[in-house]
């Protein structure tokens, strides 16, 4: 009876043990998706310097996409698409608009500038119009 119960025990841990490293060096995380339309969405977090946040978003070709960053100083961003060959440079510009040439999800990334203060909290206003 010991042997079954020490068995069960060993199976258990190393079961346990498997799905902790596969949890941990698994694949990359899926990015937050989010929904823009005509009134917009913001998005607001905390970053440190040189760390990014990742958004995804769905939109229709030709429409326009009008972002809004309330602090260009600290913050920049662009926009990536491999399936519509769509990547902006990293703009600090406080607005940007640009029209998306295809239907189909977009990446919006948002990163902390080096410098000055070593966190900070950005908040990025995204409209989609027709």
């Amino acid at each position: 009876m010991s042997r079954i119960v020490y068995f069960t025990l060993a199976s258990a841990i190393v079961l346990s043990f498997a799905i902790l490293a596969s949890a941990q060096g698994g694949g990359k995380a899926e990015p937050n998706r989010i929904v823009i339309g005509p009134s917009g969405t913001t998005v607001s977090d905390r970053l440190r310097n040189g760390e990014e946040m990742e958004y995804v978003f769905s939109a229709k070709a030709g429409s326009q996409l009008t972002i809004r960053n309330s602090r260009p100083s600290a913050f920049d961003f662009r926009v990536f698409s491999e399936e519509a060959d769509l990547e902006t440079e990293f703009e600090s510009s406080p607005t940007l608009t640009l029209t998306l040439p295809q239907d189909g999800d977009y990446q919006f990334f948002v990163r902390k500038k080096a410098g000055g203060a070593r966190s900070a909290t950005f908040r990025l206003t995204l409209r989609i119009s027709p």
